[in-house]
């Protein structure tokens, strides 16, 4: 089978999963429909509307675009038909139904940002980072019933550097992942697909960890754990959807700050978890359960993103402020 007799329908929402889109469309290959979320109001009062990343770009490409709210819906499923894929490509999207992801003859792989099986789940780049790993990858596996657990297809992994972000993961990933995706298709085209059951990575399957969508909550920093777990964490929502604090003043003031850059220091603190240290000029650590953590960067609510040296020039530290 030549590539261009591959009929191909293409799944996904956000920048991660256009470079797998731009890479199928410019190696020739039959892009034949995508489908992505709607379009996402937005500005003061939401009475504007923001297409994904995705239909951007298959827009400016000339692809049809689908859109639905209800992936069950009849409308959805038989202009979903009418396409005919032979193949599904699904990078970022959301959960399938059966009826959707059984459709094409080939049936339908996904492209997650894990080595599977760890890290099933909305945001395995965040977690890998935040708990500290040192390698991580990318995966292509067939869909099932049950979300991120098909057979797996193929990886790619690359290591996780000491100071490496979210933000430094998710691109190098974004890459090796439109390689991957051709690699994969090419298999599919050639008849030479060989897959593992994940039950084959597996020892034990309570101790895979997972990577749950975050929320604002979870993005809170705890300073009362040790220093690198809070470098890890501020590292691992950086630049989104990012670390978060609240700086408590003497006089009972609070602001809400965002950290996105810090590194831990070796000296030890006896100071009480959360306590601010400052020179008043470029110097700004904070203290937590084993030594301090130094912050590099910050942002305060309806401020600007700036270093740590910017925002003590213009915001005086108060004695015994501390972060909460």
């Amino acid at each position: 089978m030549d590539k261009k007799d591959l009929r191909i329908v293409y799944l996904g929402t956000p920048d991660f999963a256009v470079e797998s889109l731009r890479r199928l469309v410019e190696g020739g290959y039959n892009v034949v429909g995508v489908v992505t979320m709607p379009d996402k109001p937005f500005g003061r009062h939401q009475n504007h509307l923001r297409p994904s990343p995705v239909k951007s770009y298959a827009q400016s490409v000339g692809l049809p675009v689908l859109q639905p709210e209800k992936l069950k819906s009849e409308d959805f499923l038989e202009q979903l038909r009418e396409w005919n894929a032979d193949l599904q490509i699904v990078v970022a999207f959301r959960m399938l139904p059966e009826v959707v992801w059984a459709m094409p003859r080939f049936g339908t792989f996904n492209l997650h940002a894990s080595l599977l099986p760890e890290y099933r789940g909305a945001a395995p780049i965040n977690w890998a980072v935040i708990n500290g790993e040192k390698e991580t990858g990318i995966t292509t596996f067939f869909l099932t019933h049950d979300i991120d657990v098909g057979d797996i297809i193929n990886q790619v992994r690359i290591p996780i550097h000491e100071d490496d972000t979210f933000g430094d993961i998710h691109d190098k990933l974004m890459l090796l992942g439109g390689s991957l995706v051709l690699q994969t298709v090419d298999s599919i085209i050639e008849g030479q697909i060989v897959t593992k059951p994940q039950a084959a990575f597996v020892q034990n399957e309570s101790q895979l960890k997972p990577a749950p969508k975050l929320f604002r909550e979870t993005c809170r920093i705890n300073w009362n754990q040790d220093a690198v777990a809070i470098h890890n964490f501020i590292r691992g929502l950086s630049p989104v959807p990012t670390a978060w604090t609240i700086m408590q003043g003497a006089e009972g003031k609070e602001e809400t700050v965002k950290i996105f850059r810090a590194r831990p220091l070796s000296s030890d603190s006896s100071l009480q978890p959360g306590t601010i240290i400052s020179d008043g000029k470029s110097k700004l650590s904070v203290a937590t359960k084993d030594g301090t953590i130094e912050i590099l960067e910050l942002q305060l609510a309806g401020k600007k993103r700036m270093a740590a040296s910017d925002f003590l020039r213009g915001f005086k530290i108060q004695q015994y402020s501390r972060f909460a």
